[in-house]
């Protein structure tokens, strides 16, 4: 990081680095968002509901790469940013070559084990026939870029956490429209391989990033640079004890969505697994932004907690909650607004969508509060505190969910497949609040002793 953008993050207001960080992560997280999201809207459109779908309950597998390159991008960006804070080059120095070391070995094993388990996950969660059959041609593709789109989300992670936001941008900016561009190509050209020709174009879309990133880390970065390639001892500790939280919440992120789907399809039939297939494609990408913003707030708590200005961490915390509150509401809003035509941009029946808009709108109905929670946990990763992150995690998405979405729908049917998810998020919400308050509140009596 350039001794001018530490001294911003060190100094300049919170507020206004909100803004100078947090615009251009949250619009580069945003074009991330239009992977998933553009890929459902032209399957749905060019080949139909089901091939929409497929895509939808094929994504949940596919956290096993988002785990991964969150694992290794938070965890490194958070070994930066503090090492920044000291002034420590020497671990510097070695975060990129720890980092590749870690893709290399985590994505073999993804890109075999997920072509190799794609039939026994799609008959888990209850696809059948046409949908299926979709779904294992898709992701039988989209493993083979699993070191691509490894490589360079965890890469873009280590550039947010040395402040280079608007860089880290304009590389995602470039696949998310290689993608778009490619999609509807690649669908029409590719006839009775349309689904295929989806898949190819994100893969496409992701070694074209990683090229360029790999170019940038090589060529052009002036601080962070790749040298030995090798696992380091200490980063790699540090990395999996602050990164293991954030890939945690990928993993069970796709637990729960591997049971919401189950759920739907098995107290709902196809019409409610399409119909959570479309919400969760919508609700993905109104939750990434969120992400965005997190990723802000991510170097400028880890540099001034690195710098022990523990007065400024509080001041930050208290200006990105107030930030991810409103982004939330922005997102939120308009899917209760225009439900329908949300769902329909999906290519959903409108017989569908007249049946299930009611439940789509319970399904968004915390959303508003999720800024405050995504920024919580970021909070702890971002001072070194994976534990205190992980047990968020862990209570919202495996101890307090899988229970309750297991057994609410015996009670309730199908419409508590809709409403155990906002249910559990308010109770954790609430839980992450007082957590991130009471250490806070920690840091200033510890200040006050020092």
């Amino acid at each position: 990081m350039k001794k001018d953008v530490k001294e911003q993050l060190l100094t300049k207001k919170p507020i206004d680095l909100l803004f100078q960080l947090s615009v251009p992560a949250v619009i580069g997280m945003i074009v991330i968002g239009l992977y998933p999201l553009m890929d459902g809207i032209f399957a749905g459109n060019i080949i139909g509901q089901n091939a929409m779908t497929a895509c939808g309950i094929a994504m949940p597998l596919t956290f096993f790469n988002s785990g991964v390159s969150t694992l290794l991008g938070v965890g490194s960006a958070s070994v930066l940013s503090r090492a920044i804070g000291k002034g420590d080059q020497k671990t510097v120095d070695k975060i990129m070559g720890n980092l590749i070391f870690w893709v290399i070995l985590f994505s073999a094993i993804i890109t075999v084990g997920g072509i190799l388990l794609a039939p026994h996950f799609l008959n888990m969660v209850g696809a059948t026939g046409e949908i299926k059959a979709y779904g294992m041609r898709y992701l039988r593709v989209i493993f083979i870029g699993s070191i691509f789109v490894n490589f360079t989300q965890s890469a873009n992670m280590v550039m947010r956490g040395e402040g280079l936001m608007k860089k880290a941008m304009m590389i995602m900016g470039l696949g998310a429209l290689l993608n778009i561009i490619l999609d509807p190509i690649l669908m029409t050209i590719m006839g009775e391989y349309a689904i295929e020709g989806a898949a190819i174009a994100t893969v496409t879309a992701q070694f074209v990033q990683a090229i360029v990133t790999l170019h940038y880390f090589l060529k052009k970065s002036k601080v962070v640079k790749i040298h030995k390639i090798e696992s380091d001892t200490e980063i790699k500790k540090e990395m999996f004890g602050v990164g293991s939280s954030a890939m945690l919440m990928q993993l069970l992120f796709m637990i729960q969505q591997t049971m919401l789907y189950k759920m739907a399809f098995k107290y709902g039939g196809d019409s409610n697994g399409i119909l959570m297939a479309a919400s969760l494609r919508m609700y993905a990408f109104s939750f990434i932004p969120l992400w965005g913003m997190s990723q802000g707030l991510q170097p400028v708590v880890g540099t001034n907690f690195g710098a022990k200005k523990y007065d400024r961490v509080r001041q930050t915390m208290k200006v990105f909650s107030i930030g991810g509150l409103i982004l939330a509401v922005m997102f939120w809003l308009p899917s209760l607004l225009l439900s329908s035509q949300v769902l329909s941009l999906f290519g959903v029946e409108a017989n569908i969508i007249a049946q299930g808009v009611g439940n789509f709108r319970l399904f968004y109905s915390v959303f508003s509060l999720y800024g405050i929670m995504v920024m919580s946990i970021t909070f702890f990763q971002s001072i070194g505190n994976g534990k205190k992150a992980g047990i968020i995690v862990m209570l919202r998405q495996l101890f307090l969910f899988v229970p309750a979405m297991i057994f609410l729908p015996m009670i309730f049917g199908i419409n508590a497949v809709w409403f155990t998810q906002p249910l559990i998020d308010f109770i954790m919400i609430v839980v992450g609040i007082l957590m991130m308050i009471g250490e806070l509140n920690k840091m200033g009596r510890e200040k006050a002793v020092n």
